[in-house]
Protein backbone atom coordinates (compact mmCIF):
# COMPACT_ATOMS: atom_id res chain seq x y z
CA UNK A 1 0.00 0.00 0.00
CA UNK A 2 1.11 3.24 -1.03
CA UNK A 3 1.02 6.44 1.36
CA UNK A 4 -1.66 8.96 0.63
CA UNK A 5 -0.90 12.64 2.15
CA UNK A 6 -4.06 14.33 2.10
CA UNK A 7 -5.76 16.63 -0.41
CA UNK A 8 -3.81 19.41 -0.92
CA UNK A 9 -4.95 20.64 -4.54
CA UNK A 10 -8.51 21.13 -5.76
CA UNK A 11 -8.93 22.60 -9.65
CA UNK A 12 -12.02 24.27 -10.70
CA UNK A 13 -12.78 24.68 -14.03
CA UNK A 14 -13.89 28.08 -15.15
CA UNK A 15 -15.16 29.80 -17.84
CA UNK A 16 -13.78 33.26 -17.40
CA UNK A 17 -10.45 32.71 -16.32
CA UNK A 18 -10.40 36.89 -15.13
CA UNK A 19 -13.81 37.60 -13.15
CA UNK A 20 -13.17 33.69 -11.71
CA UNK A 21 -9.56 35.23 -10.85
CA UNK A 22 -11.62 38.49 -8.87
CA UNK A 23 -14.01 36.18 -6.61
CA UNK A 24 -11.13 33.61 -5.43
CA UNK A 25 -8.39 36.78 -4.75
CA UNK A 26 -11.67 38.42 -2.23
CA UNK A 27 -12.63 34.87 -1.10
CA UNK A 28 -8.91 34.36 0.00
CA UNK A 29 -7.92 37.38 0.82
CA UNK A 30 -4.53 36.83 -1.38
CA UNK A 31 -3.20 37.34 -4.51
CA UNK A 32 -2.60 34.43 -6.87
CA UNK A 33 1.28 32.45 -7.10
CA UNK A 34 0.84 31.40 -10.35
CA UNK A 35 -0.95 33.55 -12.62
CA UNK A 36 -1.16 32.81 -16.62
CA UNK A 37 -3.47 32.83 -19.38
CA UNK A 38 -4.07 28.65 -18.85
CA UNK A 39 -3.94 28.55 -15.10
CA UNK A 40 -4.57 30.91 -11.89
CA UNK A 41 -3.22 29.06 -8.57
CA UNK A 42 -3.31 30.10 -4.97
CA UNK A 43 -1.73 28.69 -2.37
CA UNK A 44 -3.03 28.94 1.00
CA UNK A 45 -3.15 26.98 4.57
CA UNK A 46 -1.42 24.35 3.14
CA UNK A 47 -4.09 24.03 0.07
CA UNK A 48 -3.86 24.89 -3.28
CA UNK A 49 -6.65 26.39 -5.15
CA UNK A 50 -6.44 26.25 -8.94
CA UNK A 51 -8.40 28.20 -11.55
CA UNK A 52 -8.42 25.84 -15.13
CA UNK A 53 -9.76 27.98 -17.69
CA UNK A 54 -13.22 26.06 -19.71
CA UNK A 55 -11.80 22.64 -17.98
CA UNK A 56 -8.14 22.59 -19.53
CA UNK A 57 -7.20 20.02 -22.30
CA UNK A 58 -8.77 17.42 -19.92
CA UNK A 59 -12.23 18.87 -20.20
CA UNK A 60 -13.21 19.35 -16.75
CA UNK A 61 -16.64 19.77 -15.76
CA UNK A 62 -16.65 20.32 -12.33
CA UNK A 63 -13.87 20.80 -9.62
CA UNK A 64 -11.39 17.72 -8.61
CA UNK A 65 -9.63 17.33 -5.94
CA UNK A 66 -6.14 15.65 -5.90
CA UNK A 67 -4.77 13.57 -3.43
CA UNK A 68 -1.28 13.65 -2.98
CA UNK A 69 0.61 10.32 -3.14
CA UNK A 70 3.60 8.88 -2.44
CA UNK A 71 3.49 6.59 -5.41
CA UNK A 72 1.63 7.31 -8.33
CA UNK A 73 1.11 4.33 -9.90
CA UNK A 74 1.07 2.06 -6.88
CA UNK A 75 -1.88 3.62 -5.78
CA UNK A 76 -3.45 3.85 -8.93
CA UNK A 77 -2.94 -0.01 -9.35
CA UNK A 78 -4.58 -0.22 -5.74
CA UNK A 79 -7.84 1.87 -6.17
CA UNK A 80 -8.20 0.48 -9.84
CA UNK A 81 -8.27 -3.27 -8.10
CA UNK A 82 -10.99 -1.37 -5.43
CA UNK A 83 -13.03 -0.40 -8.14
CA UNK A 84 -12.07 2.69 -9.84
CA UNK A 85 -11.36 2.98 -13.88
CA UNK A 86 -8.33 4.94 -14.79
CA UNK A 87 -9.79 8.28 -16.36
CA UNK A 88 -6.53 9.69 -17.36
CA UNK A 89 -3.10 8.20 -17.23
CA UNK A 90 -0.34 9.82 -15.11
CA UNK A 91 1.31 13.04 -16.68
CA UNK A 92 3.81 15.36 -16.14
CA UNK A 93 2.48 18.82 -16.19
CA UNK A 94 5.80 19.92 -15.14
CA UNK A 95 8.67 20.28 -13.26
CA UNK A 96 8.39 16.66 -12.23
CA UNK A 97 4.97 16.44 -10.91
CA UNK A 98 2.62 13.90 -11.97
CA UNK A 99 -0.99 13.97 -12.19
CA UNK A 100 -3.59 11.33 -12.82
CA UNK A 101 -7.78 10.98 -12.40
CA UNK A 102 -9.55 7.95 -11.75
CA UNK A 103 -13.46 7.59 -11.69
CA UNK A 104 -15.36 5.87 -8.55
CA UNK A 105 -18.17 3.39 -9.06
CA UNK A 106 -20.45 6.33 -9.36
CA UNK A 107 -18.49 8.38 -12.27
CA UNK A 108 -16.64 11.12 -9.46
CA UNK A 109 -13.52 12.21 -10.72
CA UNK A 110 -10.60 11.75 -8.79
CA UNK A 111 -7.08 13.31 -8.89
CA UNK A 112 -4.21 11.88 -7.73
CA UNK A 113 -0.60 13.97 -7.60
CA UNK A 114 2.85 12.85 -7.04
CA UNK A 115 5.83 15.23 -6.67
CA UNK A 116 9.11 14.33 -7.24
Amino acid sequence: MSATQGIKTVLHPVSDLAKAKEVYTALLGLAPQADSEYYVGFDTAGQHIGLVPNGGPQGMTSPVAYWHVDDIEAKLAEVSAAGAVVKDAPKDVGGGRLVATVTDPDGNVLGLLQDR
